[in-house]
């Protein structure tokens, strides 16, 4: 029994977003464990944030996950393609 479709493994085609694109956040983000140093539900950064991808990774085999610099934040995080939207 499968967990997953074939049509959500974003890795089968090239990432969304490029190095030193400048992103918005589409929704909070708060620390779900990840983030070293602070305390699980603490907000990182808020809906409208905007910041520059800083590198590209992979997460499950399956999707991107594109680490984000929020400058006025102070962090970089983490963030799948559905969290983010580009800042034209």
């Amino acid at each position: 029994m499968g967990l997953t479709r074939v049509d959500e493994i974003e890795i089968d085609d090239a990432p969304i977003f490029e190095m030193e694109q400048k992103v918005r956040l589409k929704k909070m983000v708060r620390n779900d464990g990840t983030f070293p140093g602070i305390d699980i539900g603490v907000t990182l950064a808020k809906k409208g944030d905007t910041g520059y991808v800083v590198s590209i990774g992979t997460y499950l085999q399956m999707y991107y996950i594109y680490a984000v610099h929020f400058i006025d934040a102070g962090y970089v995080i983490g963030c799948r393609a559905k969290e983010l939207e580009p800042c034209e």
